[in-house]
């Protein structure tokens, strides 16, 4: 199993029935294809859709849905569309119960870095900073390391999107929690070992005592 289906599949066993979920692009959007049966999860885009499903195929795609980073949707029975107004009232009211962002940076304080890429133009921060203060969890969806750096650092070194919000940090080897102002390890994948994720750590780690096997 590749790195970001790993990632994305253990993602979408953190969403409960009910819950109100926004996801950002990539890795984060794709765990709405894993989302296990039976759970009714209420996907929210900040461009103003509410109640969507999985990608579409060839056979029920409409090019006139899409989520906020363009790419299609599927719409559900009891499904809203909204202007940006109401959808980012919605987000900053504190209606959504958990937004995945993916990341650039995280730091073992639960900051976050996502907006700006180093040597590209970036048009801004569009609706993360929103969606980090807003939600009422935040989790991060990261690759563990990106040309050969780790990118759970004791501190970011990039400009922050927001500080100290992290609640969760799910990568292809581990899953962190916070704990003391440091990483929290509470599941290895399977097939990792402890001793590759703390030295693929730059941060800070504590070992749950609980640690466990992720479950993909």
């Amino acid at each position: 199993m590749k790195a970001k289906e790993i990632i994305a599949r253990r993602v979408a066993l953190e969403f409960k029935d009910g819950d109100v979920v926004n996801l950002g692009f990539g890795i984060p959007n794709a765990s709405a294809d894993y989302i296990p049966e039976g759970v009714n999860v209420i996907l929210q885009a900040e461009n103003g859709a509410l109640r969507f499903g999985e990608t579409p195929t060839k056979d029920n795609y409409n090019a006139n849905l899409a989520n906020s980073g363009g790419a299609p949707i599927t719409l559900l029975p009891g499904a809203a569309l909204f202007d940006l107004q109401t959808s980012f009232a919605i987000i900053r009211g504190g209606h959504v119960d958990a937004t995945v962002l993916g990341a650039l940076e995280v730091s073992q304080d639960g900051s976050i870095a996502n907006w700006i890429i180093p040597g590209k133009f970036a048009p801004g921060m569009g609706g993360a900073m929103d969606l980090l203060v807003g939600a009422k969890r935040v989790i991060a969806a990261i690759q563990h390391t990106t040309g050969g750096e780790s990118k759970l650092l004791k501190e970011c070194t990039l400009p922050l999107s927001a500080k100290g919000v992290l609640d969760l940090v799910i990568t292809e080897l581990a899953v962190f929690g916070f704990k003391d102002g440091k990483f929290l390890l509470k599941e290895l994948a399977p097939g990792v070992t402890l001793e590759e994720v703390l030295e693929k750590t730059a941060g800070e780690v504590i070992v749950s005592e609980d640690l466990k096997t992720m479950p993909i």
